[in-house]
């Protein structure tokens, strides 16, 4: 219970900005499998990823024990321009829902990027730099990542290519032009830049893409140019290591009201917001010091978490990645064409996988017209326009809190709002214009995408 007034907009002083990451693989009762190398079946070691990945972000990927792994000055340099970012009191929601329930988000729009991905691009854009790389490669969805890693890039002085999935470019020019401004290069995914491209290009002529088709391509540029490397936004753990600052100012910000959260709720497309905001929350439910309810909400579109399986899959479309179990759709999913762009991926987050599969998180899927429906009810009463992405948490908060009005239960909710919709204007369009449908893929849909499951040694007996 909070033990004084709790102000509308809760901000930290830079002081009090966390000078190192947390990593809740260090307490984690069963570590995620490793990655595996298609070729060999074998475990992954530093010098398999070393053609891919930066140095030390491989380095942070495999660290299982270290709790707290120190932020590089350069690093904290960059994030001092938009970090700390408000714990903000929904008061206003609570008061429109009518609920007992206390309600908070963490806002992490509050910079050009326009959402949390700024925490993980200014991290490994430094140890890129930091390690003499020239150029980096990438993919984005809906333009948030692409965003960030072209605003970080420019910063530390490297050339970038993004690949952004071809729907989200189509839906989205202006956020092309953000990323285009800070001086990275945009392709639409699936391209004939690249092999990956053009053969996915013969097998699903007309497609959209998705974000698995996007790593492909950016993979392949990485490991054929000279100096390069390829960045990833989500699903890896070094990613959800960096975001781990969401996190830990959430926590620092609510003691000091003497405020413990019940339940924290974050989107989840490849798990990266989500990961990082309840990294020292769950590092303390698995140290058995709370009982709080984390849930995690996906599109109804791309179930990954609700109705994927729990095995070995390829990260990319095109089969190069490595092996990650996780839960999947099948790397040869197909979501539809739906406005949460950042969300349409076939797979989960290694580390959010098997605490799912643990039973310390819940999931929930949501058609996009009830997640609009949240989005425009959030905006009309806390005055900030959400991205498709972060209303999926508005909507489970927003049903979460009703459920405590029902049964006339207080409860503290927390979730993250990791960014705005201002590209995201042809979505709210359509849904206030009453045309937008709900997709929601048949089981023989899902077929399809599974059959694409690699049937390896390492997923005997698991398909």
């Amino acid at each position: 219970m909070a033990t004084k007034q709790i102000p509308y907009k809760i901000y930290l002083s830079e002081e009090e900005m966390p000078k190192a990451w947390y990593n809740v693989k260090a307490h984690m009762k069963t570590q995620h499998p490793p990655f595996v190398n298609p070729a060999t079946q074998k475990p992954c070691t530093a010098s398999d990823l070393s053609p891919v990945f930066c140095d030390e972000c491989i380095e942070q990927e495999l660290n299982e024990k270290d709790e707290r792994i120190a932020i590089p000055q350069g690093i904290l340099d960059f994030y001092r321009m938009f970090r700390p970012s408000p714990l903000v009191r929904a008061y206003y929601l609570e008061q429109l829902l009518d609920t007992p329930a206390e309600i908070y988000y963490k806002f992490e729009g509050n910079n050009t990027s326009g959402s949390h991905k700024l925490n993980s691009a200014a991290a490994q854009a430094y140890y890129a730099k930091k390690q003499g790389l020239r150029s980096i490669t990438t993919e984005t969805g809906a333009g948030q990542w692409g965003t960030a890693l072209a605003m970080a890039s420019s910063f530390y002085g490297l050339h970038l290519d993004v690949y952004m999935v071809k729907v989200s470019a189509e839906q989205k020019p202006y956020r092309k032009e953000v990323i285009r401004t800070y001086g990275a290069n945009v392709i639409p995914s699936p391209s004939d830049t690249t092999e990956a491209g053009r053969k996915i290009l013969r097998e699903f002529p007309g497609t959209g893409g998705s974000l698995g088709c996007a790593i492909s391509e950016a993979v392949e540029k990485a490991v054929t140019s000279d100096s390069c490397r390829y960045v990833l936004g989500s699903v890896l753990d070094h990613v959800l290591l960096h975001q781990s600052v969401i996190g830990l100012e959430c926590r620092t910000a609510l003691e000091k009201y003497g405020v413990v959260p019940d339940t924290i709720i974050g989107c989840v497309g490849g798990g990266s917001n989500f990961g990082g905001l309840i990294a020292p929350y769950m590092g303390d439910r698995l140290d058995g010091k709370n009982d709080i309810e984390f849930i995690g909400v996906e599109p109804a579109s791309c179930p990954s978490l609700t109705r994927g399986k729990f095995v070995y899959d390829f990260c990319d479309s095109a089969k190069i990645t490595p092996l990650a179990k996780m839960y999947t759709l099948g790397c040869g999913f197909m979501p539809s064409a739906n406005h949460a762009g950042g969300l349409r991926y076939h797979g989960m987050s290694p580390i959010v996988s098997q605490l799912y599969h643990d039973g310390y998180i819940r999931a929930v899927s949501v058609e996009q017209t009830k997640v609009f429906e949240a989005a425009v009810m959030f905006a009309k009463c806390e005055g900030i326009l959400p991205a498709p992405e972060s209303a999926h948490a508005i909507r489970a908060a927003v049903d979460e809190a009703l459920k405590c009005k029902a049964e006339n239960r207080k409860k503290v909710i927390l979730f993250g709002l990791t960014g705005t919709g201002y590209f995201d204007l042809a979505a709210y369009k359509q849904y206030n214009d009453g045309t937008m449908t709900d997709t929601v893929p048949t089981d023989a849909d899902l077929e399809k995408g599974f059959a694409t499951i690699p049937d390896c040694p390492v997923n005997k007996g698991l398909l």
